[in-house]
């Protein structure tokens, strides 16, 4: 009698022990599983939102003018960014300080109708300071030829709109008929190799501007 209860009594222990312990066991796997998976899924969520955070802001960042030279441009009038968008492109750099130089120079070869009333193009705009870099008395002497100083200037005009992508590797005829070469890729870009955009993507009511540090020279 005493075999029979103590074999009874193990029976209902088993019964109720092993289905616990077996839940329980279920229980701590689903948990550290749902676990893991909260900690991918957040890690997953992370990532992509600093990616996306990441390419959205260097999209904004094109979408206007970049460049350590932008910050010589002034922050409101005519000559700011938001005033130089609302006139033609002659108008437009005259009205900006860091351009005067070659303001007199589109003046001198009779060039200020041409490029206002022309659609959609791009200038390579040389600041004053790249103008400094000639020689006065080479300067002057293009300055004092009419065909020299339009052939000079139209040589930084390109017929079409160019965006910050358009740079990455190109290579477009000008307005003077000759070609002239882009490279470069973020916010750095070079013309010809040789002369830096200081300050890009600055749109007038009918070009894109690209300030450059070094007078473009054409080989015809």
């Amino acid at each position: 009698m005493n075999k029979r209860f103590r074999r009874t009594t193990v029976a209902v222990l088993a019964a109720v022990v092993l289905p616990v312990s077996m839940s329980a066991c279920s229980d701590d796997g689903d948990s550290s599983s749902n676990e893991g998976s909260d900690s991918k899924k957040s890690q997953s969520e992370k990532s992509g939102d600093s990616s996306g955070s990441e390419k959205g802001e260097d999209a904004q960042a094109m979408d206007g003018p970049f460049g350590p030279g932008c910050a010589t441009v002034p922050e409101s009038g005519k000559g700011s960014f938001d005033g130089m968008a609302k006139d033609p492109v002659a108008t437009a750099a005259s009205n900006n300080p860091e351009l005067s130089t070659l303001t007199g120079a589109v003046k001198k070869a009779g060039l200020v109708d041409t490029l206002n009333n022309a659609k959609d193009i791009t200038v390579f705009a040389p600041t004053n300071a790249a103008f400094e870099k000639i020689p006065k008395k080479d300067l002057d002497a293009v300055m004092s030829d009419k065909k020299k100083l339009t052939d000079l200037l139209t040589y930084h005009v390109v017929g079409e709109r160019l965006t910050p992508e358009d740079l990455e590797k190109g290579s477009y005829e000008t307005m003077q008929k000759d070609k002239l070469s882009t490279a470069g890729s973020g916010k750095e870009y070079t013309v010809n190799d040789m002369s830096k955009v200081v300050c890009g993507n600055v749109p007038t009511a009918n070009a894109t501007v690209y300030l450059v540090d070094s007078v473009l020279m054409p080989e015809k």
